[in-house]
């Protein structure tokens, strides 16, 4: 089917050819015939890289021509981000019925408390589905002119901790927007008709892939695919190494999955010294220059492995690398200089990073119930649909590792062989319901258990399961809700305020009611106090006590011990083990507001620089929900904690005593820029406006210093020469601000 000949509007036309692209794949001519332009809703269960953005695009711009508006709906900001860039080449078209403008593209996935008011100007909104859930909480306006909503990897719906979430979402849009076109997208999976039928939506069931995938197992020096063989030689003892410089000597990529940080590192460390031997001139300068902003942009010992892997075309990539760090090894892959990515499967979660060949070393995960098991044929396959770069590669290839023969006809059995697993809702449990029954009522979609179960009704849990074994957890919830004054007690679900700014602020109301337990329980209140009670919440994550940690935490706490609102007794063990991990993450972050190097920290937590950032994001949204909750309470001393609460939440999101507080506000100027000119005499915005460029400069380099007085609003001009005639720090009679006249300057 040829792109021109869709009924749509001719500047959506001239896009597309103008692009490259004149003929529809085919799941993607199914996706038209079955009435995708028609606004019917449609589930699109295919392969990576089979075109489902494009099917998501026609939708979105078929709508917006119609005088709608789209919202796209990812599981994680950087697929979020992703998306935006991409959206934004559309800002170009004309083709909106309202006004002969442009397309406007926006983005939301931070604070989690606003309703965003200003995306509703925007055409095509992106936003994570936490996100789209806290809009649809803060009853965000615009959120009823939705006309076409995008759902990509839907089959996260079968995630514990993301699928209950996504699904009470959809189930809300459906209720408000009951006319609005929904697009699903996901990998292959196992039940797609169950999700098609409750979505009401054709289903667009396809194997078919633009590039094909060659799936195989490597044992005795060959990759064994279905019918054929492929030799490798044997050029290092590491069969994945061996298998990586096969596909670099053909001109290929590689993404390599292993099971653990760790391993990804190590990995990416030894393949590296092979890898290096292959890389001509042009490329290690280009490898030099990435390497050269990995070290600018990192404060750790993981930095320096990154960039000595890098310098040698090879690079790890996880959770624990700082976003810079992550953004740098994607582009340099992207741009082909960066020759083989080592990852945990966060990759293969959606972000864009196709590969020649992908290897997957360790088909097996740890769980900490169970220790290391078989990854799901789901992962399998989304980790496999990486290979092949449409239009770059003539072919992609995905290659299990198997140390027996046994072994590589369980893998063929298992994985290649295999379908994808059903997914099932997880929304049946307490921990699951809690948050959404309580947003449910808050937003008025029930007023009463019988409304409340009529909601629960259209979820897709109730599409797959009878609701009556959910009735006991419902009233569990409900009765939690009451406990903690979330809720009126009496025959109607009416939400109290304490209730209704617990559901605005987007945390669990356990960790609402545990804040306010802990507040009215504790004698003294200080910043640990308040460090450790966000630390007890389920919305914070919890670091593990490791063998050598219980003596430090143990003596931490025996010397802060009036600090803590609650100390369980050590013979209730599990408590106080539970306990002591909470104190663990409190001081974590104790540490980095205390502004201990980010190496100390990752060092001492066993951490990467990347989580060290993620618990304080966690952090900072819990301590504002702390600072709005203390005000709720009642006691005198409400204000101050209050109070109390809005200086920690700064300090966690600088990481910074309170003396930086107003030179870190400044951008570009993070914490450890911030002391160096604390400690150097600078201590306010006034006192860099009084000082010199010059000083400023030898301080925290030229570059830096530039954009500083820039963002300050502060120009150096003409004047005379200060060598050996005025030291920098008074050179402040050089500084042109903006509201200086020529006057001035000359005093």
């Amino acid at each position: 089917m040829r792109i021109d000949s869709l009924d749509m509007p001719d500047d959506i036309i001239r896009f597309y050819m103008g692009s490259g692209i004149e003929e529809l794949y085919p799941p993607q001519a199914e996706t038209i015939e079955k009435g995708l332009l028609e606004g019917n809703n449609i589930l699109v269960a295919i392969p990576t890289a089979s075109g489902k953005t494009l099917i998501a695009e026609l939708a979105m711009l078929n709508s917006i021509a119609k005088g709608g508006k789209a919202l796209y709906i990812v599981p994680l900001r950087a697929l979020a981000s992703e998306k935006f860039e991409r959206f934004r080449k559309f800002q170009s078209l004309a083709i909106k019925t309202s006004v002969n403008a442009g397309l406007r593209v926006g983005i939301s996935t931070g604070d989690l408390e606003s309703r965003d008011d200003w995306l509703g100007s925007n055409d095509i909104i992106v936003a994570t589905s936490e996100k789209t859930d806290s809009l649809l909480r803060n009853e965000t306006s615009w959120m009823h002119e939705i006309s076409t909503i995008i759902v990509d990897e839907v089959h996260l719906l079968d995630s514990a901790n993301r699928g209950p979430t996504l699904e009470i979402t959809l189930t809300k849009l459906m209720k408000i927007n009951p006319k609005c076109q929904i697009i699903a997208l996901s990998a292959t999976i196992g039940n797609a008709y169950e999700i098609a039928d409750w979505l009401k939506a054709q289903l667009v069931l396809s194997n078919w892939r633009p590039t094909y995938l060659y799936e195989g197992v490597y044992y005795g020096g060959n990759i064994n695919f279905m019918d054929s063989q492929k030799n490798i030689d044997q050029v290092s003892r590491d069969d994945g190494v061996n298998i990586i410089m096969d596909t670099l000597k053909e001109g290929g990529q590689c993404l390599v999955f292993e099971s653990s940080r760790r391993n990804t590192a190590s990995f990416a460390r030894k393949a590296g010294t092979e890898v290096s031997g292959i890389l001509d001139r042009p490329t290690r300068k280009s490898l030099d220059d990435i390497v050269e902003q990995i070290i600018e942009t990192g404060e750790t010992d993981t930095s320096k492995e990154l960039a000595k892997c890098v310098r040698n075309g090879t690079a790890f990539h996880h959770a624990g690398l700082n976003s810079s760090h992550r953004k740098l090894v994607e582009d340099g892959f992207r741009n082909n200089v960066i020759k083989v990515i080592c990852s945990t499967p966060t990759l293969a979660a959606g972000l864009n990073l196709p590969a020649r060949r992908v290897i997957i070393r360790s088909y097996r995960r740890f769980d900490p119930n169970y220790g290391m098991q078989p990854i799901p044929v789901l992962d399998y396959k989304q980790m496999a649909g990486r290979a092949g770069r449409p239009h770059l590669d003539p072919y992609g290839e995905s290659v299990l590792i198997a140390r027996s023969y046994d072994e590589m006809s369980g893998l063929f059995d298992n994985y290649i062989n295999a379908d994808a697993e059903d997914i099932w809702s997880k929304l049946g449990s307490e921990n699951a319901l809690r948050t959404h029954i309580l947003s449910t009522i808050v937003n008025g979609f029930a007023t009463t258990r019988n409304g409340l179960m009529e909601f629960i009704e259209a979820t897709f849990f109730a599409h797959q399961n009878d609701t009556w074994g959910i009735m006991e957890v419902v009233d569990e919830c409900i009765g939690f809700l009451k406990d903690n004054a979330m809720l009126e007690d009496d025959e109607m679900l009416i939400p109290t305020t304490f209730g209704r700014v617990v559901s605005s602020l987007y945390i669990d109301p356990l960790s609402g009611a545990l804040i306010k337990d802990g507040l009215k329980k504790a004698d003294t209140i200080t910043d640990l106090t308040l460090l450790h009670l966000i630390c007890r919440t389920p919305d914070m994550r919890q670091l593990y006590m490791r063998s050598n940690d219980y003596e430090m935490i143990n003596d931490f706490v025996m010397a802060h011990s009036e600090e803590f609102a609650e100390i369980p007794p050590r013979s209730r063990e599990v408590d106080y083990e539970w306990f002591l991990g909470e104190v663990k993450t409190a001081l974590l972050i104790w540490e980095w507001i205390s502004e201990k190097s980010l190496d100390q920290i990752t060092k001492k937590f066993s951490v990467g620089e990347g989580d060290v950032h993620a618990f304080a994001d966690i952090a900072v949204w819990l301590m504002h929900s702390t600072s709005r909750l203390a005000g709720l309470i009642g006691p005198e001393t409400a204000n101050d904690v209050s109070g109390m609460a809005l200086q920690l939440e700064k300090r966690i999101h600088y990481g910074a005593s309170s003396q930086l507080l107003e030179l870190v506000s400044i951008r570009g100027i993070g914490r450890v820029r911030a002391r160096k000119l604390y400690e150097n005499g600078l201590m306010t915005v006034e006192d860099i406006r009084a000082s010199s460029l010059e000083y400023v400069a030898s301080l925290i380099g030229q570059k830096t210093a530039e954009k500083i007085f820039k963002e300050l609003g502060l120009h150096l001009r003409p004047g005379p020469d200060s060598s050996g005639t005025i030291s920098p720090k008074t050179m402040g009679s050089l500084i042109w601000n903006e509201q200086s006249t020529f006057s001035d300057f000359e005093k």
